[in-house]
């Protein structure tokens, strides 16, 4: 008998949230789908539950249990209008959100970072991405999934011109953004949701995993017989490798798999 799952969406307004919410509402999987938001949702289903609500009063009685929490909070430094703003909106909500999530026995955090998160890297936007992850890394849950697209593309209510002109440089660059460049595929909004849901209910379960946009690209649901193969494709954690690496904390490819190719001696 299937398990009909529950799940919390923060950040549902945005491009990627508001996709998401949709996905898991429209999905077999899920018998409830509950939102955060600071604004009603302009979307309806029996599935839905919306809660308005202020994230700087965020209290333990806003989060119910949910399997898996969605944390698609983002926004850019134009829009905060300062750094503070942006980093309570970027680190200091999720961090809030993760910790009530987490005394509340969620099992599963899936939150979207950046690509290029780093807590050293010298892009502050990147440096908070990167303070985030190292700080829900600390926390310690069951699950932690990393999302770390590319640029973002899909139809946004505002206009964003750095997003707009990376949007239509990449849609060039694409094609040709190819081995360990093509995590820099910019994706959309759309595709990023499905991959959420994806890791969610077909993911490794393994503590910590990260996702870039190559692979965030290739995931479908997959048919029964197809799940092993998915989940040989998820990200394992390494926490030496995240406290030593300057712009990634976790390598995508294997490195064993690599020496082995490269040395026609070890190939069977």
């Amino acid at each position: 008998m299937k398990t009909m799952r529950s799940a919390l969406v923060v950040g549902a307004t945005g491009l990627v949230g508001f996709s998401l919410v949709k996905l898991l509402c429209e999905s077999e999987e899920y018998a409830a789908v509950n939102v955060l938001s600071r604004r009603p949702l302009d979307f309806t289903h029996p599935k839905l539950v919306v809660k308005l609500c202020e994230f700087d009063q965020i209290a333990d009685k806003d989060i119910e249990f949910a399997h898996e929490v969605f944390c698609c909070l983002g926004t850019t430094m134009k829009k905060a209008g300062s750094k503070q703003q942006f980093e309570k909106v970027d680190f200091e909500y999720p961090l809030t959100i993760a910790a009530i999530a987490k005394n509340r026995g969620v099992g599963h955090f899936i939150v979207i970072s950046a690509m290029g998160a780093n807590e050293k890297a010298l892009a502050y936007y990147s440096q908070v991405k990167g303070k985030l992850e190292a700080e829900l890394i600390k926390m310690d849950f069951p699950r932690l999934s990393i999302v770390r697209p590319s640029l973002i593309t899909g139809d946004r209510q505002e206009f964003r011109l750095g997003e707009t002109i990376g949007d239509k440089v990449l849609k060039v660059l694409n094609p040709i953004l190819v081995g360990p460049f093509k995590k820099m595929h910019s994706i959309p909004a759309t595709q990023i949701a499905l991959a959420m849901k994806v890791i969610a209910l077909h993911g490794k379960k393994q503590k910590v995993a990260i996702y870039l946009s190559d692979k965030l690209l290739e995931m479908q649901m997959p048919i029964i017989e197809e799940k092993e193969a998915l989940e040989e494709e998820e990200v394992s954690f390494n926490w030496d490798k995240y406290k030593e690496e300057v712009l990634s904390p976790v390598g995508i490819e294997d490195e064993e798999v690599n020496r082995k190719n490269e040395n026609p001696n070890n190939r069977e």
